[in-house]
Order: C-alpha cells, then structure tokens, then sequence
C-alpha cells in the first residue's frame, strides 16, 4: 500500500512541473518586443527671416499708373491684302509670238522634207526617205501616203524646183492636211440663258488641270468672266491647283471634299456659274485611264449631271504631243464615252513631234484648237494652221 501511495505522489509531482513548464514556455512566448531605441534627430537649421543679409533699401522713383506706356488695344488686326489680279497676254497673235518653241520639232518635219526634196535626183528611194519622215513625225499611215502621192505628182509636173518653189508647195500640202477651213474657235458661247460650258478630260499625267487654268487665263484676256469647278477630286492638291490658277486672273473656283462625287462638284459650278451670271463655267475633270471602264463610265455621268443646267457647249480632250500615235488609242476611247469637239495638244515644244496634229485630226474628225508651247501662264495659244506650217518649215 505504500507502495502504491509512493507512486501516486511521484506521478502528481512529476506532472505539476510539466505543467509549470508548459505554462512559463507561453508566458515567454507572448511578452512584447522591447522598444527600438530613439533614433538621434538633428534639429533643421533655422529659416532665414525676412530682411535677413538683405541690402538697405534706397529710394527709388515710382511712377503712376497714368505714367506707364500701356499697349495700345485699339489697334485692328492686320489686313491681309489679296495677291494683285493678273491682266493675261492677249490671246490674238499668241502663236506667232511662241514660233520659236517650235523649233526642235522643226527639223524632224519641215526641214527634214525640205533637204529630201531638194535632192537632184528623186528617185524611190527618196520617196522612201520622205514617208519615213513623215512617219517618224507621226503624221499618220493613211495622212503620209496622201501626202507623198500628191507631191510627186506635183514636182514631176513642176519640173524645176527652185528651194522657194519646195517651200511654197510643201506649205501647201501640209496646209491642206490640217484643214484649215476646220471652225477651231473654242466654243463659250450658250444659245441659252446659261453660261458657256466647257469639260476638260483626258488621262493622267497630260497636264489637264494646268491646261484648265491655263485656258481660264485665254478667257479673261478675249474679256470673259469665268468661274472654275474643280471636279477632280481623286488627284491631291487638284483643287488647290486649280484655284491657284482662278485666284491668279480673278477667278472663282467652285470646290468640294477630297473624295467627294465629281458630278455634283460639276452640278454646283454650274449652278454658281448661273446664279452669278458668268460667261463661262470651266469644268475640270479627273484624269483616268481609258483602260478602266467604271472611271470612263463615271465621266460620262458628270457629262449628263451638268447638262441638267444646259448642253455642254465644248468638251476638250487634252493630249500629250510625245505619246505620238498612243495618243490616238487614248482619243478614240474617250470619244465615245463623250462627245469631243475640240483637241488641246499639249507639249509640242521640245521633243515633240508637229505630224501628230494632222493624225489626231484625221483620227477624230474634230479640230486642234489650242496647243501648248511651253510651262509659263501664258504658253497655250489658240492653234492656227498657217503660223504652225510656216514654223516647221521655217521662212
């Protein structure tokens, strides 16, 4: 029994400091971290006061608000002062004056002719040489072959052939090729109450919005008031172009969006031109490729929008001089999407060769009316066939 009493006591001792030990491990366990130590902080240096290293002030003069030169706002913004309107180089003559631009066609056509001719023996060779001259100058197949049947008959006739007596009739058979008796006066006059209208196509690249403002600068020089529509919206900066060019001669242009429809565009001017009772309405149209069916189909679209107003009185086809017999490719296509009645040639200066006036001529049916000689304002002139004959000849 004591035994059993002795274990009981060791047991309860034995358990009394496990639990002591258990309950000073928790204690331990939940007392608070010591405080840090104050950090050491250095007071900021004092801020200066007012007054403080300042100089002794000195009496200086003050003066009154009456005193100070206020800006003057009763000044007005400044005018702008529009750019002086041109007075354009009267059209009459215009061709005889540019007669030296057409000098370096001259040798390809006039005086090439000329030298053969004059040979002391005109044999089939030479007839030769002279029909790949007239070919080379783009006169035309069927126009060339007319030509040289009409010159040998009449040098075989003529027997002499003194260089005045080559040059008198090489003026004359050129001069009958051209058709002089074609009416090449560009039409601006409307039988109705209405503006002339005049469209201007072609294709890309042939100079067709300079040549519209060109030929507004011809207008206002034979006395015309003439109002612009700039149709083309397709080509970036051709209405500023255009207007440009209005501006210069005192010409309004009549403009839409970048992208907007043309026949509208073409439609207003036509409108404007009515309402403010112009004498011509210039429209100018995009250039397209006579390739492309939908672009030709919507030229003709413009063509019957603006003759809601009126009948057009003139639609110009503008042709590059140095495309030659492409050129000819171009006209018929256009031809038959609107109804051309007049040719402007441009480019015929320099490089270009004069025989494809005859061609295109042939080729139409309809006149050269105005023919481009060079890049000033003033360089498109109204086409006469005897100034141009005696130009590739020479005197």
């Amino acid at each position: 029994m004591e035994i059993v009493i002795l274990a009981v006591v060791i047991a309860v001792v034995v358990i009394g400091a496990l639990g002591g030990l258990v309950v000073g491990s928790r204690r331990r366990k939940q007392l608070p971290p010591p405080p840090p130590a104050a950090p050491d902080i250095t007071a900021p240096p004092a801020e200066p006061h007012v007054g403080d290293e300042a100089e002794t002030p000195r009496d200086e003069p003050r003066r009154t608000i009456e005193e100070v030169d206020l800006p003057d706002t009763s000044a007005t913004a400044p005018v702008v002062v529009a750019p002086p309107v041109e007075v354009p180089e009267p059209t009459a003559g215009r061709l005889v004056r540019l007669r030296a631009r057409l000098s370096r066609s001259q040798n390809a056509l006039g005086q090439g002719l000329l030298t053969l001719l004059s040979r002391e023996h005109l044999d089939d060779d030479t007839w030769e040489e002279i029909e790949d001259t007239l070919l080379t100058a783009d006169v035309g197949v069927q126009p060339t072959q007319e030509l040289v049947e009409r010159l040998r008959e009449r040098v075989r006739v003529l027997g002499t052939r003194t260089p005045a007596e080559l040059r008198g009739l090489l003026r004359e058979e050129l001069l009958t090729l051209l058709v002089p008796d074609f009416d090449r006066t560009v039409n601006t006059e409307s039988g109705l109450d209405t503006p002339g209208i005049v469209m201007v196509v072609g294709v890309n690249g042939t100079g067709k919005t300079t040549t519209t403002g060109k030929l507004a600068r011809v207008l206002v020089a034979d006395g015309k008031r003439v109002l612009l529509g700039a149709a083309d919206t397709f080509r970036a900066a051709a209405a500023d172009q255009l207007q440009t060019w209005g501006e210069r001669v005192g010409a309004r242009t009549v403009r839409g969006p970048e992208g907007g429809d043309p026949a509208s565009i073409a439609f207003d001017a036509v409108k404007e031109g009515i309402k403010e009772s112009a004498d011509v309405v210039l429209i100018d149209t995009a250039g397209r490729l006579h390739t492309k069916t939908g672009l030709m189909d919507e030229l003709g679209k413009v063509k019957r929008v603006v003759e809601k107003h009126a009948p057009l009185d003139e639609v110009l086809l503008v042709l590059d001089a140095t495309t030659g017999q492409n050129g000819l490719v171009q006209a018929r296509v256009f031809a038959e999407v609107v109804d051309i009645t007049g040719i402007v040639l441009t480019k015929l200066d320099g490089t270009a060769k004069g025989g494809i006036v005859i061609a295109v001529q042939r080729e139409l049916g309809v006149p050269v009316k105005l023919i481009g000689l060079g890049e000033g304002a003033d360089d498109l002139a109204p086409f006469e066939p005897e100034a141009f004959v005696d130009a590739l000849i020479g005197e």
